[in-house]
């Protein structure tokens, strides 16, 4: 039986991060599940899809450089909630809670690069960091939601060739934790995150282009899923017993419910989010474009003024 003795909390991210080092729960020991059960479900989103937030690139530095992953007229659309035709949500992170033994917990690692002013898993090929949309368009595959551990060290290499920014906020608390330069280098760059015991939500974001962003969630045991498209998960070999599951996307509350998984077999649990209940914080919302309301709508956004440009 094996110990582990880091204390494990949430957080996300905005962008991409590479995590290296060793990172463990408190308390949290490997032992052999010989009758172990599992939790299924679906995670779904009820009312209409929230509409993708917009980031005109004439405003960020670099922007000509950053127009692979526009919308073709020169904006950045950064979609968050990707719902199949069914309802189901993609990039839920669905995790069991205060789980003390069980099957072995791989540490986790998350290596990361920029590319074409996005971050990404370091493992994730090019052919698979864009997708081709009805109008033969290229659209930009964005890794929204990652799961990591308190305590660990984070890394990015820039693969771009020019200059980015790492911020990470514990996002419960509005503060920034970690904060590093991205500059054009083969070298990874980063550092150790230290979130606030009992703070599970962070945010990663480049500084110069608000449109590099990504969340995470921080766990402190194996058993958690994040969901695919379709969003349904699976989350198996969990000693038989009951207990508390969260449900978590960014921009929405999480969603707990109490589940009592049966030795060999399984227990079905589903969650519903309501698209009217997002909430995004104040330096978050867009008003169009974060264009004053007395510039004209075929305004160059190159001519307006400040304090809106």
């Amino acid at each position: 039986m094996k110990k582990f003795n880091a204390v494990g909390v949430g957080l996300v991210l905005v962008g991409v991060l590479t995590v290296s080092g060793h990172s463990v729960a408190f308390g949290y020991d490997e032992i052999a599940v010989s009758n172990g059960g599992a939790i299924t479900g679906k995670v779904v989103l009820k009312g209409p899809i929230p509409e993708p937030r917009v980031f005109p690139l004439v405003l960020y530095p670099f922007g000509p450089f950053c127009k692979k992953i526009s919308d073709g007229q020169g904006n950045v659309r950064l979609e968050e909630f990707i719902v199949s035709p069914d309802g189901g949500m993609q990039d839920t992170i669905v995790a069991v809670e205060k789980v003390k033994e069980g099957k072995p917990f791989p540490h986790l690692k998350e290596e990361m690069v920029t590319v074409d002013c996005m971050f990404h898993p370091a493992d994730v090929p090019v052919n698979e960091q864009f997708t081709t949309n009805e109008a033969g368009k290229l659209h930009h595959a964005h890794p929204l939601v990652t799961v990591l551990e308190n305590h660990q060290r984070i890394s990015i290499v820039n693969k771009d060739p020019i200059i980015h920014n790492g911020q990470v906020f514990q996002n419960e608390k509005g503060n920034i934790i970690l904060n590093f330069p991205l500059p054009v280098s083969s070298e990874p760059r980063g550092g150790v995150l230290n979130f606030q015991q009992g703070k599970r939500i962070a945010q990663m974001i480049c500084g110069m282009h608000e449109f590099m962003q990504s969340w995470g969630f921080v766990v402190d045991n194996p058993y958690y899923a994040k969901t695919k498209r379709d969003g349904e998960f699976t989350i198996d070999r969990l000693p038989p017993g009951t207990y508390k599951v969260v449900a978590w996307h960014p921009h929405m509350k999480p969603i707990e419910q109490e589940v009592t998984v049966p030795a060999n077999g399984s227990v079905a649990i589903n969650f519903e989010f309501d698209s009217s209940r997002v909430v995004r914080p104040e330096y978050e919302r867009q008003e169009k474009f974060r264009v004053g309301p007395e510039a004209h709508p075929h305004d160059h956004l190159e001519s307006c003024e400040a304090p809106y440009c």
